[in-house]
């Protein structure tokens, strides 16, 4: 999987009022009434990073992608703002810095096509975290990946881009494979057709508490609609709030 194409779409075909969602989840959870040392895990762009900073939050973005984060830099300087960024893989977070937040927004986590993967991950978090500190995070529900995904067709067109997104039932159990198709126009009026491969995966909510619980957790909260809602069978995403 690669970000190097889709990060400069990322941006234009992403919904912009889900940010406000993530926000209020985060708010939900831990009111703005002091300013919070927040860890926000796939960082991507910096749209999250940006909005926690400016609410006076210390905020450190962490992102695989150097495309993603060349982005998150940039939007930060135009927003007038400061916050760290480092570029890592989340499943070998090492010692960051003690949080009294973590986040990984946007599915982030269903990148990981294996338990073990998960457990790196969280108890990576687990050790970044105060001692009361919060993890929040959300991916697609098994709803979403079995029903809604295979077949999944989206096209993204303005004056000079277009991307095409199609997604297909994956080989292992519980994942789909989207496949983006860009087409990025070069000077003499030709396009140039690139496309990446991203793969995702879900597993039964007992798995993600089952290794929640195993890296150090004590309680683990699941709801929908960004911590609004119940889980019920066609919930299209999760979302985790898991206390140390």
């Amino acid at each position: 999987m690669s970000y190097q194409t889709f990060a400069h779409f990322y941006d234009k075909v992403m919904d912009q009022t889900v940010y406000d969602d993530w926000m209020a989840f985060i708010a939900r959870y831990r009111a703005h009434s002091k300013p919070l040392s927040i860890l926000e895990l796939a960082c991507g762009t910096g749209q999250v990073a940006v909005q926690l900073a400016k609410a006076g939050h210390e905020v450190t973005g962490f992102d695989l992608s150097d495309d993603m984060l060349v982005l998150a830099n940039e939007r930060m300087i135009a927003e007038g703002v400061n916050f760290s960024l480092i570029q890592g893989d989340m499943r070998d977070i090492g010692q960051v810095g003690k949080f009294d937040l973590c986040t990984c927004f946007s599915d982030s986590l269903c990148y990981l096509d294996n338990e073990a993967d998960l457990q790196d991950v969280f108890d990576g978090v687990y050790k970044n975290l105060q001692e009361d500190g919060l993890f929040l995070f959300d991916v697609h529900s098994l709803y979403q990946m079995r029903e809604v995904f295979p077949g999944y067709q989206y096209i993204y067109q303005d004056q000079e881009d277009v991307f095409l997104w199609e997604s297909f039932e994956g080989d292992l159990e519980n994942s789909v494979e989207h496949v983006l198709t860009f087409f990025v126009p070069n000077k003499n009026g030709t396009f140039n057709r690139l496309q990446e491969v991203h793969q995702e995966r879900v597993f039964e909510i007992d798995v993600y508490k089952k290794i929640l619980k195993r890296a150090g957790f004590e309680t683990v909260e699941v709801s929908s609609d960004f911590g609004r809602s119940t889980v019920e069978a066609e919930s299209p995403r999760w979302f985790f709030v898991c206390q140390k």
